[in-house]
């Protein structure tokens, strides 16, 4: 029962409302001809088939959840996209890519697995000549992440923040109507309630420090060597 409410919950169509982001974020690279790009943490691929939508260039999305790249999979067969983007297990700590593979590199939410620093190292020879990485990050240390970037051989092309209250307007407010919708809907069952607990502690975790949610997109570009 516990899967089948939570298919009624559909996070997925909530986060969505990110896209908007995402779009912002692309259009603020220059137009490059199929690109090749890799989508780090791409989870279910929300952001990976808009992606495949707005560059018309070869994907590889990776991924320690193989139940969320299953599920990516799926969309790809279903839109059609099998030719052009393809999924990896495969760790953010473990990446393995010849050098100069990429065009892109976007990663959205996951930098804090690796660290800021660590990212922008590992990851510029993975980047071809003038390639681009795009970055979704937590607001923290944002003067001194800003600094970092020519350290590492970068040119900041452009950032931006999301609106202070993107997480609760875009997610988290609507997720918890649909909690209480379907909460009605089932007469308050125990199970019910059981199934979008993690949900629930996500939104008790939002209001306790909303600024921890504040985040920022940076829009990077490989200097020549």
């Amino acid at each position: 029962m516990s899967n089948n409410i939570l298919n009624e919950l559909n996070t997925e169509k909530l986060r969505e409302g990110f896209l908007k982001y995402t779009r912002k974020a692309f259009q603020m690279l220059p137009k490059i001809d199929s690109p090749s790009i890799l989508d780090i943490g791409c989870g279910t691929g929300i952001p990976t088939i808009e992606l495949a939508k707005l560059s018309e260039g070869d994907i590889i999305g990776i991924d320690i959840d193989q139940d969320a790249l299953d599920k990516l999979n799926l969309k790809i067969e279903k839109r059609g996209l099998s030719s052009r983007v393809k999924t990896l297990n495969c760790s953010i700590l473990e990446l393995d890519f010849p050098d100069e593979s990429f065009d892109v590199i976007w990663a959205e939410g996951v930098i804090k697995f690796i660290g800021f620093e660590r990212a922008l190292k590992e990851w510029y020879k993975m980047l071809k000549s003038n390639g681009f990485i795009v970055l979704h990050d937590d607001i923290s240390s944002k003067e001194k992440k800003l600094n970092l970037i020519p350290q590492f051989g970068y040119i900041l092309i452009s950032h931006f923040q999301l609106p202070d209250d993107a997480w609760w307007a875009d997610y988290y407010e609507p997720l918890e109507k649909r909690i209480k919708e379907l909460c009605n809907k089932y007469n308050d069952d125990p199970k019910v309630l059981e199934a979008f607990q993690s949900n629930q502690n996500e939104i008790i975790t939002y209001k306790k420090n909303p600024k921890a949610f504040h985040s920022i997109f940076y829009i990077l570009k490989k200097a020549k060597q």
